[in-house]
């Protein structure tokens, strides 16, 4: 995928500036994503402090939207001016094709990591942002749980294979596969918040049921505890009298994690992931890119609470 180009109205907005506030000798028709970082720097606006967050989208149902929903959050809050990490969990190596690559491309993945104790930052790829890296998948990691098995620790792996790159990025994302095995372990065992992408329908309560059982579990018998759960309603069509009964089911069962952005079904969207882009390339005024801004715009200002309030407290320690 080609390097996107922005309006100065699009730059300002990622900027949170007024498009007078450009300097005239940076003014231009378009920008390249590096002269967003370079604007960026010269006017010294970069986004709140959030800390080191480690983010899975996980839900064991499919068909939820799952890598559309983490690839399109990944690249916006890049284009915010997060430094972020985005790793694809799915064999099937789809979050690296929203990113415009094909998996095959590659001869390293978390696989090599893992198993065959090649570095995390020899795995690691750019990509068309120069503040979004990523961890490529393809078919060979369909193998990861059998090979992890035998392995001591293996729950811990992936958390101990951050360590050496995790200070660099404001936020790490996974995408995993919608399924529960030792990988997906290995996810929730070294995120500290949860997204949960579901439908508005009566099946996804299954999917939703087996999740929060296995959190609770973590909890009880490994004694992680995730910071934050975020349930998000994706593909929503109001004109369903059934999504909307599944909605108000939502609702009554999970209040205090369903977020109250809902993420529209937007066919450009979808179109987007098949073309292999996210939907802030794709089509930035969509209203699958309105939803995920506005999904954004929820969850930062916790994140940022949360991290001065971590912050605040270190500091009184301190002294």
């Amino acid at each position: 995928m080609e390097a996107p180009t922005y309006s100065s109205k699009q730059v300002a907005e990622m900027l949170g500036v007024s498009p007078k506030t450009i300097p005239e000798d940076a003014r231009k028709d378009l920008y390249t994503p590096d002269d967003v970082w370079d604007l960026r720097a010269t006017l010294n606006r970069f986004p709140d402090k959030i800390g080191h967050r480690r983010q899975l989208f996980l839900n064991f149902k499919g068909g939820t939207g799952k890598t559309s929903l983490s690839t399109s959050y990944a690249w916006r809050i890049a284009e915010l001016g997060y430094s972020v990490l985005l790793i694809d969990l799915d064999s099937q190596g789809h979050a690296t094709k929203c990113l415009g690559y094909e998996g095959e491309e590659f001869e390293k993945t978390l696989l090599d990591v893992l198993v065959r104790k090649t570095p995390l930052a020899k795995v690691i790829q750019k990509s068309t942002l120069p503040n979004l890296d990523f961890v490529p998948s393809n078919l060979s990691m369909s193998t990861m749980d059998l090979s992890l098995m035998p392995m001591a620790g293996r729950e811990f792996k992936l958390r101990n294979a951050l360590k050496e790159v995790e200070a660099q990025y404001d936020v790490i994302v996974f995408d995993a596969p919608p399924s529960f095995g030792l990988l997906n372990l290995n996810a929730l065992m070294a995120a500290n918040d949860l997204f949960v992408p579901v439908l508005a329908d009566f099946l996804s309560f299954h999917g939703l049921k087996l999740l929060f059982e296995t959190v609770q579990s973590l909890e009880e018998d490994l004694n992680h505890v995730l910071d934050h759960v975020y349930i998000v309603v994706n593909s929503f069509n109001a004109t369903f009298k059934l999504a909307k009964e599944a909605l108000e089911a939502l609702q009554t069962h999970y209040p205090e994690f369903l977020l109250p952005t809902i993420i529209r079904q937007c066919t450009k969207f979808a179109q987007a992931s098949s073309e292999g882009r996210p939907v802030f390339v794709a089509d930035p005024t969509s209203k699958g890119a309105a939803d995920i801004q506005a999904m954004i715009d929820n969850v930062l200002p916790r994140l940022v609470a949360a991290a001065t309030a971590t912050a605040k407290k270190g500091s009184q320690q301190a002294g």
